[in-house]
């Protein structure tokens, strides 16, 4: 039995997606497709900064509910609200939550440390282990390529990707989602 499950790296300017088609037996996936949903903050005179925000918002939240469209679950890193970080970064953090809430389908929550753990096998993984961590077990996936010195090689942009690839992994073990699909085996039997 395979269900839809789509793997989120959120945040305002790069919100990564990984739709993936996971065997609910072996708790196995595969990527499907890979999308990056980019925003920039409006550079005219006269455009508020409050109204800019809630238009990029806007982006990201829909971007986000086409790409569940089908999918019976989403795995999304959940950002910290630090309160001695940056004020930006707090500001990051509240708009992507509030993304978040208005998921139309379950939201399966995973920690930043432990998608990087159940990846790379370190909670402080840095971005190029992350995507060489994804590259290499989904080399067939669609990712962000350029060419280098006559060598197609992945892009930085994959880091989002990569982590959202990355959270449908740890999400998968997560006791969150493991409980949900024990119900789920449990209604199909029925």
């Amino acid at each position: 039995m395979k269900i839809k499950v789509v793997g989120m790296d959120p945040s305002t300017s790069n919100w990564g997606i990984c739709k993936a088609t996971v065997d609910v037996r072996t708790l196995t996936f595969v990527v499907d497709d890979l999308i990056l949903i980019q925003t920039e903050p409006e550079t005219k005179k006269g455009v508020r900064k409050d109204s800019d925000d809630i238009r990029r918002a806007k982006v990201v939240r829909d971007g986000m509910i086409n790409a569940c469209v089908g999918a019976s679950f989403a795995i999304s890193e959940i950002p910290f609200m630090n309160p001695g970080s940056y004020a930006s970064a707090n500001f990051n953090s509240g708009l992507v939550t509030g993304v978040l809430a208005s998921c139309p389908i379950p939201l399966i929550q995973v920690f930043p440390s432990e998608v990087k753990e159940q990846a790379v096998g370190i909670r402080s993984a840095t971005k190029i282990e992350m995507i060489e961590w994804a590259t290499k077990r989904f080399p067939h996936a669609p990712w962000m390529m350029r060419k280098l010195k006559g060598k197609m090689v992945p892009v930085a942009s994959n880091e989002h990707l990569a982590d959202a690839v990355a959270s449908i992994n740890a999400g998968l073990k997560s006791e969150q989602f493991l409980g949900a699909i024990a119900m789920y085996r449990g209604i199909l039997a029925a």
